[in-house]
């Protein structure tokens, strides 16, 4: 597996009204998935961040233990108008882990063809340096905010708002509060109502 290109495994999840389009790296290897959907691996904390923010409950997207509800998390996903992808096409995988350190990007996304899709999309948010830096080679004419903040980019006549956000990896080494409490300003900016 190690050092084979890798097609990305999910389609990009783009509901009808998406406001907002959350960008990774890339899924992790299929073994740590708990879920057929994104952020499935346990051990990333994105489902509980968004389940501080809304619901008030880090165990809110939860099936048990080990495992996210798939259900839930579209559901969310659809109501609040969040579109879910990654920056990264293809990928070589250096090593057989989730780690961005080890990912060498093939091909990047299409960002045309992806916001030809969601006519409503006002914002771009990226949770890692690895998607920031893919991002930005496949639209140069975009700038890097500071973490927590925002820069404004247009493409084909349109203007977007991109966010660079923490990563939900635990990797990362940020308690989950301060992580949630980063992306509630995201949201608030773009009227995407919560509970916090």
């Amino acid at each position: 597996m190690d050092g084979q290109v890798e097609q990305h495994p999910l389609g990009f999840f783009l509901p009808e009204q998406t406001k907002l389009l959350m960008m990774g790296s890339f899924p992790p290897p299929k073994p740590r998935w708990s879920m057929d959907f994104y952020y499935p691996n346990i051990t990333n904390d994105m489902w509980r961040i968004l389940g501080l923010i809304f619901y008030g409950n880090r165990d809110y997207f939860l099936a048990d233990k080990k495992a996210f509800n798939k259900e839930k998390t579209v559901a969310f996903c659809r109501e609040k108008g969040i579109g879910l992808g990654d920056t990264a096409a293809e990928i070589i995988r250096h090593k057989g882990n989730a780690s961005d350190k080890f990912l060498e990007v093939v091909k990047p996304f299409d960002p045309v063809a992806i916001m030809q899709q969601i006519p409503l999309c006002q914002a771009i948010a990226v949770t890692g340096q690895k998607a920031m830096d893919t991002l930005l080679s496949a639209l140069p004419q975009a700038k890097e905010p500071a973490v927590g903040a925002f820069t404004a980019f247009e493409l084909s006549d349109r203007s977007f708002k991109l966010f660079r956000m923490p990563s939900s990896s635990r990797a990362y080494p940020k308690p989950l509060e301060e992580k949630a409490a980063v992306y509630q300003t995201m949201f608030e900016e773009l009227h995407i109502h919560s509970i916090m």
